[in-house]
């Protein structure tokens, strides 16, 4: 469908960007096919597997159980810059 659409350009650019795909308009396709599948997913996280919450603690194992995620995190701006002799 060919239609005309205000968009701001920055926003449109990040989502380039973000997606790697290689025009615009496959970048809002992308953007609204990723809605639309955020959406279902809240409507199934509503709907509930028909499991309990016991149950699916035994379902569900952690594959990061004891581990420390630190995704995007900088490092700290205090301190020692290097380890004591």
């Amino acid at each position: 469908m060919k239609m005309t659409m205000h968009i701001d350009e920055e926003t449109l650019a990040e989502v380039v960007r973000i997606t790697g795909v290689e025009s615009n308009t496959r970048a809002v396709e992308t953007a609204l096919t990723e809605m639309v599948r955020r959406h279902r997913l809240k409507e199934i996280g509503k709907k509930g597997l028909g499991l309990s919450s016991a149950e699916l603690k035994t379902v569900w194992k952690d594959p990061f159980e004891g581990e420390v995620l630190k995704v995007a995190e900088e490092p700290p701006s205090h301190g020692r810059k290097s380890a004591r002799r």
